[in-house]
């Protein structure tokens, strides 16, 4: 069965494990979820439920939301995440989900947004090589040939330029749950996730784990 809940990064440390090996692992806050909406096949044509995470005052949440928490009889959360699931036995609105959702050795796929790195050049964008430092060859950091001048007489679209690096929805698959401490609600997880201390990730069970 898959699984999912909305987590906060907490940030990045290492454990030892019965051999004496150490795992880097990235601790997350698991939780606790709500379930605001449960969607059905009969009412929305798939299976999906959306949990609630993180506290927020009622007079910073608009009309529309008051109202879809209003339906369910719950109070204001502040992140809402959807999951597709394939049951809904035993899951119904108002129910709390906490880190013992998952166990040790669970595979995850977590989702983040990355963090923003500004306007980057190419060499830190793209990973490019820098010309010739002296001062008379003139080309240090650029980005390299525009293409042809006449024919086409414009510039290639997927030219690797300067821009905006980071800040982008990232997917990283097949972490493992190293160990689970309910009495802080948190999960560690092997390796690391996208995003800053305190960024908001989705967790759910790995699509392509055997």
């Amino acid at each position: 069965m898959n699984k999912g809940l909305i987590g906060r990064k907490v940030g990045m440390t290492q454990i030892f494990d019965e051999q004496g090996k150490v795992i880097p692992v990235t601790v997350i806050e698991a939780g606790p979820c709500t379930v605001v909406q449960v969607k059905t096949v009969e009412t929305d044509g798939y299976n999906a439920v959306q949990l609630g995470f993180g506290e927020v005052k009622e007079h910073k949440v608009n009309k529309p939301v008051k109202g879809h928490f209003a339906k369910s009889k719950l109070t204001p959360k502040k992140h809402l995440r959807e999951f597709r699931l394939n049951s809904l036995e035993n899951i119904n609105v108002g129910d709390e989900l906490k880190a013992d959702t998952f166990t040790a050795g669970d595979k995850l796929d977590i989702q983040g947004i990355s963090k923003g790195k500004g306007f980057q050049g190419v060499i830190k964008r793209h990973g490019q090589s820098r010309g010739p430092m002296g001062h008379g060859s003139m080309y240090h950091r650029r980005p390299g040939s525009m293409g042809p001048t006449s024919t086409p007489g414009r510039v290639f679209k997927g030219k690797k330029l300067p821009g905006h690096m980071g800040r982008e929805t990232i997917t990283i698959q097949n972490l493992e749950v190293v160990r689970v401490d309910l009495d802080k609600n948190v999960i560690l997880v092997k390796g690391s996730v996208p995003g800053a201390k305190g960024a908001i990730l989705k967790l759910k069970t790995s699509v392509k784990s055997k």
